[in-house]
């Protein structure tokens, strides 16, 4: 099993699937990622050589923001928003939705579970 940027990638899968499996590289930048080293499309992990390895390493340590400094910036962008006291900083505060979706009905992933009123009865 290979380990990149701090995760144990699988190795029966292609490359540039594999890649995917770490935060804040997806299909896009695992493609860049492969053509820039010159590794072909349908390579599989275990195929990967050591140096192959650490090029892939090497160049994402070097040119992207993923795993926990990636976390760590969205993290610290959502407190900043409460901080400011910004409308989208209310709603992550309250744990609803924040980009405009509808809360009447639905939304339940955000809100939780529906909890009973009493004194409602028809």
């Amino acid at each position: 099993m290979a380990r990149i940027a701090g995760v144990n990638i699988p190795t029966n899968k292609r490359v540039v699937i594999a890649l995917q499996y770490i935060h804040g590289i997806g299909a896009k930048k695992a493609e860049e990622i492969t053509t820039a080293i010159g590794i072909p499309s349908e390579r599989r992990v275990n195929q990967l050589t050591d140096n192959e390895v650490l090029q892939i390493r090497e160049m994402i340590d070097r040119d992207y923001i993923v795993e926990g400094d990636l976390r760590r910036e969205v993290a610290m962008n959502i407190k900043r928003l409460m901080d400011l006291g910004a409308y989208r900083g209310l709603r992550h505060r309250r744990n609803l939705p924040v980009r405009g979706q509808r809360t009447h009905t639905n939304a339940r992933t955000r809100k939780g579970k529906s909890k009973p009123i009493a004194g409602k009865k028809k």
